[in-house]
C-alpha cells in the first residue's frame, strides 16, 4: 500500500502537469482518447488473460511442476504477440473511424489531432500484454514491489514528454512519450522476472490445452472488461458533446477518484488475489471466505471516510490541486463537480473489485460478467438521463449507482455460491464505520473554516486533512471495530515498533 501511494502521486503529478499545460483543451482531450482507445480495443483482453493466468499458473505449477508452467506462459505470451499484430494493423488502417466512435464530438483539428496520436499509442498494445502476464508472474511470485513500482518510471517519462512537447510545441511527442513509458516498464518487468525465475523461450502451440482452459476462464473476463470500457466510452461521447474539455474534466475527476482505489482497494486485492486462487486450487473455503471478509472490512474502514470527505471538499481539492497554468475557474467547476458524484460510488467500486476476484479464484468468471453486463445496461441508461440534468455530474452519478447496483448483486450471488460471509458482523462494523466518518466529517468541515479565517486555504486544507485523518482513527479505535486491531498490529510489525 506504501509502494502504491508513492506510486500514485507521482501518477497523480503527470495529470497535474497535463492540466498546467494544456488545461481542458481540444489538444488534452485527443491525448486523452488517444490512450484510451488502445486500452479499450486490447487493455480489456490483456486484463482477461492476466487475471486467467494466475489461477491456471497455480494449477500447472502444483500438478505438473515449475518447468511446465514457464513454458505455459512462453506459450501464451507469443499467441498474444502475433494476435496483438492483427489488432495494430486494423487500428492503423481505420484510426480515423475509431477515434469518431469513442469520441462523436470530435471534428476538425482536434479529430485530426486525436488521430494523430492515435496512430502512435496502438502500438503500445504489444507492451500491454506483456506488462498484464508478467505483472501477475511476479505478482504470483509474491514480489509485489515492482509491479507497483511501474507507475513511477510511467509517470515520470510521460511528465517529460507533455513538457518537452510543450516547450517545443511538438504536441506530437505526447504520444511517442507515452509508448516510450511503456517500452520502459516491460523492460524493467522482464529484468526482475528473470530474476525470479523465468526464461524466455521461443514457444509458439495454438493447440495447448492450458491455453484452451485459460481462455475458458478469460472469455467472460474480457467481456466483463468490455462493458466497463463501454461504460468509459459512452461517458466520454456524452461528455464530448456536453462541453469542449469534458473529457478532460472526467478524466481528472476520475484520477482524483482512482488515487483512493488506487492505494486501497488495488492494494488489498493484488496481495488477496494469488493468496484465495491458491486455497481455491486446494479446496480451502473456509479460509479464502476469512481472507475475503477481511478484506472487505478492511475497505470498508479505509474507503468510507475518504468518499465523505471527498464529497465534503471536493472543490477545494480539485482547486489545490489543479488551478493553475492553463486550467481554469470553468475546469474547476466542471472537475469538482464530477468528482463529488464519483466519490458517492467509491466503495461501490472497490467492493466490486474484491468480489470479482472471488469469482475469478474460484474459476467462476461467468458470473462477474453477467453483473457487469447489466451494470452496464444501467449505466447507460441512468447517463442518458441524468446528464440532461446535470451534465457531467450526471455521468459521473450514473457510474456511481450502477457501481453501486453491481456490489449488491456480487454479494448475492457469492452468497449462493459459498454460503454465509458473515453479513451480520459485516454490518455491525460497517455501521461503526460509518459513524466514525460522520463524525470525522462534520469536525472535519468545523476545522477547514475555523482555519479560513486565519490562513490561506490550501494550508487549511491541508492541516484539515491531517486533523481529520488523525480523529478517525481514533474514533474507530475507540470503537473497537472489527479489524482496526490487526491493521495496527501489522503495521507495528513492519516498522519494528
Amino acid at each position: 500500500m506504501v509502494l502504491t501511494i508513492v506510486s500514485k502521486f507521482i501518477g497523480f503529478f503527470r495529470d497535474v502537469i497535463l492540466a498546467y499545460f494544456y488545461g481542458a483543451s481540444g489538444i488534452s482531450d485527443a491525448y486523452l482518447i488517444s490512450m484510451t482507445i488502445p486500452v479499450v480495443i486490447f487493455g480489456v483482453i490483456a486484463k482477461g488473460i492476466s487475471t486467467g493466468y494466475i489461477p491456471m499458473y497455480s494449477r500447472i505449477e502444483e500438478e505438473k511442476g515449475k518447468p511446465q508452467a514457464i513454458r505455459y506462459t512462453n506459450n501464451l505470451m507469443n499467441v498474444l504477440l502475433v494476435f496483438c499484430s492483427l489488432i495494430v494493423a486494423a487500428g492503423l488502417f481505420f484510426t480515423e473511424p475509431i477515434v469518431k466512435v469513442f469520441a462523436s464530438g470530435f471534428e476538425g483539428e482536434t479529430l485530426q489531432t486525436a488521430v494523430g496520436f492515435t496512430r502512435v499509442t496502438i502500438v503500445g498494445i504489444y507492451f500491454t500484454v506483456l506488462i498484464r502476464i508478467l505483472s501477475a508472474y511476479l505478482n504470483y511470485k509474491r514480489y509485489f514491489a515492482v509491479p507497483n513500482l511501474l507507475g513511477i518510471p510511467m509517470s515520470i517519462i510521460v511528465i517529460l514528454s507533455i513538457m518537452i512537447s510543450y516547450q517545443l510545441n511538438v504536441v506530437e511527442l505526447l504520444s511517442f512519450g507515452y509508448v516510450a513509458a511503456l517500452l520502459v516498464q516491460f523492460l524493467i518487468l522482464l529484468f526482475f522476472s528473470y530474476k525470479k525465475g523465468y526464461q524466455y523461450k521461443p514457444t509458439f502451440d495454438m493447440k495447448d490445452e492450458h491455453i484452451r482452459k485459460m481462455l475458458v476462464l478469460a472469455v467472460p473476463v474480457i467481456l466483463g472488461s468490455m462493458v466497463h470500457q463501454i461504460n468509459r466510452l459512452v461517458d466520454r461521447t456524452l461528455a464530448s458533446q456536453i462541453s469542449t474539455g469534458g473529457i478532460s474534466a472526467l478524466n481528472y475527476a476520475t484520477t482524483l477518484n482512482g488515487f483512493v482505489h488506487g492505494v486501497f482497494v488495488t492494494s488489498i486485492g493484488t496481495v488477496m488475489y494469488p493468496m484465495i486462487s491458491k486455497m481455491a486450487s486446494r479446496d480451502n473455503i473456509e479460509g479464502l471466505k476469512h481472507s475475503l471478509y477481511q478484506s472487505i472490512v478492511g475497505i470498508s474502514i479505509l474507503i468510507v471516510p475518504a468518499t465523505v470527505g471527498s464529497m465534503l471538499f471536493a472543490e477545494p481539492i480539485v482547486r489545490m490541486l489543479f488551478d493553475r497554468g492553463a486550467f481554469d475557474a470553468q475546469a474547476v467547476t466542471m472537475t469538482s463537480t464530477a468528482f463529488f458524484f464519483y466519490s458517492i460510488g467509491m466503495l461501490g467500486t472497490g467492493l466490486r473489485v474484491i468480489l470479482s476476484k472471488a469469482f475469478f479464484s474460484l474459476q467462476d468468471t461467468r458470473t462477474p460478467m453477467i453483473n457487469a453486463a447489466i451494470a452496464m445496461a444501467l449505466n447507460i441508461v441512468l447517463n442518458i438521463i441524468l446528464s440532461r440534468y446535470l451534465g457531467l455530474g450526471g455521468l459521473a452519478l450514473a457510474t456511481s449507482i450502477s457501481a453501486i447496483f453491481c456490489t449488491i448483486l456480487l454479494f448475492y450471488n457469492l452468497r449462493a455460491k459459498l454460503g454465509s460471509l458473515n453479513f451480520r458482523r459485516m454490518i455491525v462494523s460497517f455501521l461503526k464505520v460509518i459513524a466514525a466518518s460522520i463524525t470525522m466529517g462534520i469536525l472535519a468541515k468545523v476545522i477547514y473554516h475555523s482555519l479560513l479565517s486565519v490562513i490561506n486555504f490550501q494550508v487549511s486544507l491541508m492541516i484539515t486533512i491531517i486533523a481529520a485523518g488523525l480523529l478517525y482513527f481514533l474514533f474507530v479505535y475507540l470503537l473497537k471495530i472489527e479489524g482496526i486491531e490487526q491493521m495496527t498490529a501489522g503495521i507495528r510489525r513492519r516498522l519494528k515498533i
